[in-house]
Order: C-alpha cells, then structure tokens, then sequence
C-alpha cells in the first residue's frame, strides 16, 4: 500500500511540474514523443506490410510446391538460357504425378492468357484467363458470392461456362449480382457466367488477381489458347501432416521419373515452394525493422537527455522538500523510487502522444491508400517497456544525486 501511495503522490507532483513550466517540459518530452512516432510508426507499418505481404503468399496456396520450368527468386546471374530449354508442364503428367506421389493431396494444372472479354456490351481489355483443372479450386480456395462454384462435371466435360472475378463482373455488368446466368465472349467463343467470386481487394505481389479474371475448366480454355505459350503450371498440394520439404523430396523423384531422366542428366524443371517465399520475406524485414530502430534509436537518445535535464532541475528546484522528507525519516531507497517513477512517468506521457500521432497515421493511410496499418498490443506493449526503461535510464542519476542529499544541507538549499 505505501509503494501505491508513493506512486500516487509521484503522479500528482510529476503533473504539477508538467503544468507548471509547459515549455520545459514540452521540448524535453518532444524527443521522446518523436522517438516512439519513429520506432512505432516503423514497427506497425513494417509489421502490417510483413503481415499483409505474408498472407497473400499463403494464398497462393499452403503447403504447396509449383512445378514449372521457371525456378522463381531469380537474382541478376538468373540463367535464363538455361530454363527456356526446359519443356513445359503437361496436363498430361497430372495422372502419373497422383499415382506416383503418396505424400501429395492434390494436384492441379493450370494455363493462363490475357484476352478481351465481351458482355452486355461492354469490353474489358487484357483481362487474365485461367483454364484449370478440378484440384486447381481446393489448392486455392474461391469464394463465390453469387451463383455457384464450377462442378466435377464441367470439368470433366469441359463445358463452356466460368466464374468471374468481382470487379470483372461490376465492370461488364454494373451490378456483380446481375452477372449469373449471363452470357460473356472471350476470343470467340461464348461462355455462360455460373457464378462471381467474392471481392478480395488490391494486393501487393500482384498474385492471382482473382477479382479481375474469368475463371473456366481446361479443356475449354485449351480451345481458345495455345497451351504451350499459356504459362502452363502444374501445383502440387501435400497431404495433412506432410511439410513442404518432405513433399518436395518425394515429388523430385516423381518428376524425374515421369520425364524419365536417367541418373547422369540434370533436372528439365524446377520444384518452387511456397514456403520459401515466406522465410525470404520474413529475412527481408528484420533489415527493413533494424533500420526503423536505429532512426527512432537516434531521437530516442536525444528525448533521454532532455528528460535527464529537466529531472536535474527539479532535483534543484524540490530540495527543500528533500530535506524535509529525510528529516522525518524518508529513506534513500523511497527518494529514489519516486523520482525514478517520475521520470518514468514523463517519459510515459510522451510515449503516449507519440502513440496517438502513429494510430492517427494509421487512421489516415489506411483510409488514403486501402492498405491496412494497424497497431497491434505487443507493438503498444513494446512502446511501454521502452518508455519505462528510457525513464528508468534517464531519472538514475538525478534520483541518486536526490538520494544522497544530507536532510541539514538539503533543507538550507
């Protein structure tokens, strides 16, 4: 109880010093506001990119290894001449690929194109055109809003029908509600709108770009593109409990096998895994957060020092107070930890205006540029730790000075 009265008593005098000498106090706490602005402002808006950046890699599909001739993360020594050669993905390997491989779930191929895509119209330009086989849905989720998904049957049959991106519909449409049952022209050929995807938003890495494609089964989209100049792709998906690394292994094998390559020649493909896409952007933001806590370091420093003078002016301007308090038997240890929790508490109250002004530029780069920035509570956590301890750093020398202070001499001064 006498330690909470302690900090009570620290809190109300800390405020009147506050109130009583607001321009003292105000360039003092400025470094300490800009500091935390700097270092938090950096962490939530490095940490909200990471977090976004990170889960548009996961959708592109967990657990899953993209078998193509491209291997990706190419640097500037990317030996292009060697993968041109390579032969592209086959729609005919997925058999063999099942069969052969017990750790994979599902397994699907993919072509792509970019066309004109006609309707109610209306033309869109240069919209991307996804032929996919049945797995290509269950490694990448859809979300239909209107209508309904492409059934086993259409792609078997290879009916001509396909799923629209939101924003696609909208555009064709007006209305993406109104796009179901309508019919749309790519490259000739029509094909009757069963349903339309759920909005995604803009995303950062480009990805699938789901909100401005049609979506239709392979073997009608093999109709109207050539299949070997389409970025033909074959994704493989393990089996639940089975890590990327395990399914990789296994799946060289079976590549190697399917293309019947003897032991002396090299690989004509490359295994990409999703995970590593992860674990090099994660390795990229330790630098980019190292950078954000050097800058917001720098002015940090400078807001300790301005909180260490103005605790040595009221170490000066209360010893009198000091005095007294030793006098009736105030010990070192109680001087000490009520200047110490003062100069905590200033430093606290500028952490807390620099907090303010990086949630309101959340507030406002969220709305300007639809990019979610948020503050998460170990990021507010962190911000106090280091407030506590900066005041901590800054009040240790005058607290002790005050500590020292002999009652009869304190009392004089």
């Amino acid at each position: 109880m006498r330690l909470f009265a302690i900090i009570g008593s620290s809190f109300k005098i800390a405020l009147l010093e506050l109130w009583k000498a607001k321009l003292r106090t105000f360039l003092s706490l400025f470094g300490i506001t800009i500091g935390i602005f700097c270092i938090i402002g950096v962490l939530a808006t490095v940490g909200s990119l990471e977090k976004n950046l990170q889960s548009e890699i996961r959708s592109l599909g967990t657990n899953t290894i993209y078998v193509d001739k491209w291997e990706y993360g190419g640097g500037p020594d990317y030996p292009f001449w060697k993968y041109v050669k390579r032969p592209s993905p086959r729609y005919d390997e997925l058999a063999e690929i099942k069969s052969r491989t017990s750790t994979a779930q599902y397994v699907a191929f993919k072509i792509t194109t970019p066309a004109n895509v006609e309707g109610n119209g209306n033309v869109a330009e240069r919209i991307r055109i996804y032929g996919v086989s049945e797995d290509f849905t269950t490694i990448q989720p859809i979300e239909i809003q209107y209508g309904r998904a492409l059934s086993e049957a259409e792609f078997y049959r290879g009916t001509n029908v396909a799923v629209l991106g939101h924003t696609l519909a909208e555009r064709l449409f007006s209305d993406a509600a109104f796009a179901s049952q309508k019919t749309i022209t790519v490259r000739g050929q029509n094909l009757i709108v069963i349903g339309v995807m759920k909005k995604r938003g803009s995303q950062l890495i480009g990805g699938w770009g789901f909100d401005e494609c049609v979506l239709m089964p392979y073997k009608s989209a093999r109709t109207i593109m050539d299949e070997t100049k389409a970025d033909p792709l074959i994704m493989v998906q393990g089996k639940e409990g089975i890590n990327s690394k395990e399914l990789k292994d296994e799946l060289k094998g079976t590549m190697r096998a399917v293309r019947r390559l003897s032991p002396q020649e090299e690989d004509n493909f490359s295994l990409n895994d999703v995970n590593d896409f992860t674990e090099v952007m994660s390795k990229a933001f330790v630098s980019i957060n190292l950078g954000g806590w050097i800058i917001g370091g720098l002015s940090f420093i400078v807001g300790i020092f301005g909180v260490a003078n103005i605790m040595f002016v009221t170490v000066a301007e209360r010893r009198s107070q000091i005095g007294l308090k030793k006098a009736l038997g105030a010990k070192r240890r109680m001087i000490l930890t009520e200047f110490l929790l003062e100069s905590a508490f200033l430093c606290i109250v500028g952490g807390f205006i620099g907090l303010a002004l990086v949630y309101a530029l959340t507030k406002i780069a969220t709305a300007a540029f639809s990019f979610p920035i948020f503050l998460s509570p170990g990021i507010i956590a962190v911000a106090i730790f280091i407030c506590i301890a900066a005041g901590i750093a800054a009040g240790i020398i005058p607290a002790a000075q005050a500590a020292k202070l002999h009652p009869a001499v304190a009392i004089r001064g």
